[in-house]
């Protein structure tokens, strides 16, 4: 177990393994509180941590194209276009 004394201000330093890291904090009592590392998701990218077969396809993917395993055809360009309209038109 570590001592540390908190400065004028109320701050502990934690050491260098912690400089620049993202904490939740928790107080679980008067005298407790609980430090958690954490990391900051953009709100426009925390739906893909929600839908478990989306990720797993996004990773899937990042393991072909690390493999170079890539389509043999080329990408059909008005069918994806289409699929950006309705997209837009739905929203």
């Amino acid at each position: 177990m570590i001592t540390k004394t908190a400065d004028s201000k109320g701050r502990i330093n934690l050491g260098k393994n912690f400089a620049n890291k993202t904490f939740i904090i928790e107080q679980i009592g008067e005298t407790e509180m609980k430090l958690e590392l954490a990391r900051i998701i953009p709100e426009r990218e925390a739906w893909l941590y929600q839908n478990p077969e989306a990720k797993e396809s996004l990773l899937r993917g990042l393991r072909q194209a690390k493999a170079r395993k890539f389509s043999e055809s080329p990408p059909d360009l008005a069918i994806d276009q289409a699929l950006v309209d309705k997209i837009e038109d739905s929203e």
